[in-house]
């Protein structure tokens, strides 16, 4: 598996391409604004397909560029139904942010569950549930690269802010410590913003939340 890392959007935030090349398919983790213009080059280069989107949570930075990615595209949309209204109705998102995103709904096709298993690439995928930052933050966990997408429940060194709607940091602590850091200790955390991390190292030295 081929692994792009795009900071997009406004703030920066990560989307991570994941190709087969010898399927010729990719999948696209999170879609901040204007990502499309960063993974359309890249897809047609390796000659793939984009067949899925799947979204860590619902939160304006993470979604904003979604709706262009899937007309563009036609992939499969995968997300936790806690952040149903945030993704169906994102306009709300500009009430507590103070601002116009002007953001575009998406249309969700699978709704995914704690504990799910689903086939993408030619790998396993499993989903754990991670609130705390957000109500419907998953981490799509995929064991035979190491790898883990948590979205913005964990960062290097941080964690996920907890004073926006739906926020908590007892239930955010609870997640990482029960969801993440459960995880093998070589398991590559690659967060929402930033740079990627262990969870072995988040474990032994995160300061807001250590093993």
């Amino acid at each position: 598996m081929k692994l792009h890392v795009l900071p997009a959007g406004p703030i920066q935030t990560n989307a991570y391409l994941l190709i087969a090349p010898e399927r010729f398919e990719a999948v696209l983790i999170d879609a901040p604004g204007e990502v499309w213009s960063m993974v359309k080059p890249i897809l047609r280069e390796g000659k793939c397909r984009l067949t899925e989107l799947w979204i860590t949570h619902g939160h304006w930075d993470h979604t904003q560029g979604g709706a262009e990615v899937v007309r563009s595209t036609g992939a499969k949309v995968r997300a936790h139904a806690d952040d149903r209204v945030l993704i169906e109705t994102p306009e709300i998102m500009e009430k507590f942010m103070g601002e116009q995103l002007d953001l575009e709904p998406i249309q969700v096709d699978h709704w995914v569950a704690q504990g799910e298993r689903f086939n993408a690439l030619g790998m396993e995928v499993e989903v754990r549930h991670v609130p705390g930052h957000c109500a419907g933050n998953v981490l799509f966990y995929i064991a035979a690269t190491q790898s883990a997408f948590v979205g913005d429940a964990l960062f290097a060194g941080s964690v996920g802010r907890t004073d926006l709607p739906g926020g908590s940091f007892e239930t955010l602590e609870n997640s990482i410590r029960g969801q993440i850091y459960t995880l093998p200790g070589k398991t590559v955390i690659y967060p929402g913003h930033g740079s990627a991390t262990t969870v072995e190292r988040e474990r032994l030295a995160n300061p807001y939340v250590n093993g």
